[in-house]
């Protein structure tokens, strides 16, 4: 079978998916794709390449729900939703593109796509769509990305400075808890906390846009 970008971007999915963005070679991927490695090179020019077109690749598949009647508040909680749904199915691709593609995202995605039809509808003058979505991907993906390398729930284990053992109930006084390391919060709850938090701070700022221009100012 005749090699092809979309074959090989395929072939390097399943080997990240399975073995990590670190153990993927050129010789790998032509051992997986039973081809000659220097026959890869007519079609990518280096590892770097088949990264980039791998993350493409998933954007482009990225499908969303829609909900066009819905209030603009539910559509954007659910293409947030199955946008950490996308980066949990292919975690070791996603916070590789995360920390090292600052162009993960393009223009023609259908994440940005749908995520800037949405702020629009909202109601975001037309000038400033492209900033307040560039903000809304900036907080989902670094959530997104604390969440894939463990910082989240190291950081939600940490108590506030000051709080003794005991004060916040879960010690009750034995000794012994202090041993037992806690689980730290439910992720899927934090993750609809930042959504409701980024949502009620777009609201506010519309309603004081309105305000303002009722007022004449």
């Amino acid at each position: 079978m005749p090699l092809t970008e979309a074959g090989i971007y395929a072939a390097a999915l399943r080997l990240i998916d399975t073995d990590g963005v670190e153990a993927l070679t050129m010789r790998k991927l032509a051992t997986a794709l039973d081809a000659n490695p220097m026959s890869l090179y007519h079609h990518v020019p280096n590892k770097e390449a088949v990264l980039r077109g791998v993350a493409r690749m998933v954007g482009a598949r990225f499908r969303t729900v829609t909900l066009e009647d819905a209030p603009w508040q539910e559509r954007i909680r659910l293409l947030a939703m199955d946008f950490r749904t996308l980066a949990h199915r292919h975690p070791e691709l996603m916070a590789y593109s995360f920390s090292h593609q600052p162009d993960f995202i393009q223009p023609d995605d259908p994440f940005w796509t749908a995520l800037t039809a949405i702020v629009a509808a909202a109601g975001v003058p037309r000038s400033e769509v492209s900033e307040i979505a560039a903000l809304m991907v900036a907080v989902v993906i670094g959530v997104l990305a604390a969440e894939l390398n463990g910082s989240l729930h190291q950081w939600s284990t940490l108590k506030p400075p000051g709080l003794a053992d005991d004060e916040d109930g879960d010690g009750d006084g034995d000794p012994d808890s202090a041993d037992v390391v806690p689980e730290g919060p439910d992720q899927d709850h934090m993750f609809r906390l930042v959504m409701d938090t980024l949502i009620t701070g777009l609201e506010s700022r519309l309603t004081g846009d309105r305000d303002s221009r009722d007022a004449g100012l």
